[in-house]
């Protein structure tokens, strides 16, 4: 009688660094998010640890530890909203989320971290928050904040919990963050559609109470005013794609003979071309636009999007690696790290 053969042996640290020929001393401090590696080395190691399917004994770990192998997805919304307000749905439907979970996994997941989401939408949902994480449920947190006014960085930076913001703090905190040059992205909208010789141009900006509408605001306002429009009409829209719909019929009725657009985002955009098409206008003949992201809204347009690309996913994976460091070095300083935006050139313009 033959029997099964018998179940694989798991991976060991000495596996990974077989296969990715270093040594075990590297690999260990790859998975415990080390500033000191090479970063070629890093891609090796994180390679190796995929192929040979290594999983960290996080429960033999947290005995010596005392750390839980897990961290908190925070959002944290301005006020609470019904099941039907847009931001519940944007949750789930904003390419940006889906973006940034999928690059923070990529690095999680190769140490063993398991990520919670949580939501904090008023002050008893903040303080509840704060509680629970202090009571040593996770390790540390990603925070993604929707307004400046949010005291939920300050909240956190005062638990000495470890913690990285996703984008510029509002104000000054001692808190680390990972952000694009906002500005400068906007700047690369502003300098394609003046080099293309639109005369009539407008913008659909972010809202004005979140640090990244109001730095690609002031990005675009800046440069066009360096090809001397110094009074660019703007529209404030929402980041959403209905937001996007009703901010380009207000834009329409204040600038009728638009010919170049910047909107904000590329889930406004989505919202805002079809109305372009409404009226007539024909993209890019009539109107150039571009938008802001290069998500998968971008290629849902029609025409597809030109668009200024911020890396969400390489954003979302240093976010990870800031917050492992952190949990592993406590009193490490905060640091900010900004990743350059890049221009996509479609056909809108």
């Amino acid at each position: 009688m033959s029997s099964d053969p018998p179940p694989p042996r798991p991976a060991t640290l000495e596996d990974v660094a077989l296969v990715a020929g270093v040594s075990r001393a590297t690999v260990s401090r790859v998975i415990n998010g080390a500033q000191t590696v090479d970063p070629a080395l890093r891609r090796a190691v994180e390679r190796a640890i995929a192929n040979t399917r290594y999983v960290p004994n996080r429960a033999a770990r947290s005995l010596v530890t005392r750390r839980t192998g897990s961290i908190a997805l925070v959002v944290s919304e301005e006020e609470r909203r019904t099941v039907a307000d847009p931001f519940i749905g944007r949750m789930f439907t904003d390419p940006y989320f889906g973006r940034v979970v999928s690059g923070l996994l990529e690095v999680l997941r190769l140490v063993g971290v398991q990520m919670l989401l949580m939501l904090a939408d008023d002050d008893v949902s903040r303080t509840q928050l704060v509680s629970y994480l202090q009571q040593g449920h996770v390790d540390g947190v990603i925070l993604i904040s929707s307004h400046a006014a949010d005291p939920l960085p300050a909240m956190l930076t005062s638990t000495r919990l470890p913690a990285v913001l996703s984008g510029r703090p509002p104000q000054p905190t001692r808190i680390s963050y990972v952000d694009a040059d906002q500005q400068a992205g906007a700047r690369l909208a502003a300098d394609h559609l003046a080099g293309l010789g639109r005369r009539h141009i407008a913008t659909v900006s972010g809202p004005m109470d979140m640090p990244a509408g109001q730095d690609r605001l002031a990005g675009f306002r800046a440069a066009m005013a360096a090809h001397g429009d110094h009074e660019v009409i703007s529209v404030e829209g929402d980041f959403t794609q209905a937001g996007g719909a009703a901010a380009m019929k207000r834009l329409l009725g204040e600038l009728p003979d638009l010919d170049g657009v910047f909107i904000a985002s590329d889930l406004m955009a989505l919202g805002a071309l079809p109305v372009l098409h409404g009226q007539g206008r024909r993209l890019p003949e009539d109107v150039a636009v571009v938008g802001f992201d290069d998500s998968s809204a971008a290629l849902a347009c029609s025409p597809p999007l030109t668009t200024v690309r911020q890396p969400v996913e390489e954003m979302a994976a240093e976010m990870a690696r800031l917050l492992l460091r952190a949990i592993n070095e406590p009193g490490r300083p905060a640091q900010s790290v900004i990743f350059q935006p890049t221009l996509v050139v479609r056909q809108s313009a």
